[in-house]
């Protein structure tokens, strides 16, 4: 399970950074865009959220297989903090995207 999540998370990662060099590519043809670099955090994000569920849901289950007060601990810990970093990674995400939302109800004729 954790090699599932860190491949998704290069993935996005990989996806993540060809589009920015395309997009800063297009600076030199003059049709670099400040909001596809919001896309493209908006997506990675994603994957990054999807990434720390698949590392939570491994937790879990190692957790479950070989239980003991200290991995208990461990885990708790562990899936407080990814947690904690999922909420704020979504929250941050959605505020992305409800400002990108405005702004292009804001540029509609």
């Amino acid at each position: 399970m954790r090699h599932i999540s860190i491949a998704i998370i290069c993935y996005g990662a990989a996806i993540g950074l060809l589009k920015f060099i395309v997009n800063e590519a297009d600076r030199f043809k003059h049709t670099f865009l400040l909001a596809r670099t919001v896309e493209i955090k908006i997506e990675v994000g994603y994957y990054l959220l999807l990434g720390l569920e698949f590392l939570i849901a491994s937790d879990i289950i190692d957790t479950i297989l070989n239980p003991t007060f200290e991995d208990l601990g461990i885990l708790a810990g562990t899936v407080i903090i990814r947690t904690g970093l999922s909420y704020f990674l979504n929250k941050e995400i959605e505020n992305i995207a409800q400002k990108k939302s405005a702004e292009d109800t804001n540029t509609l004729p």
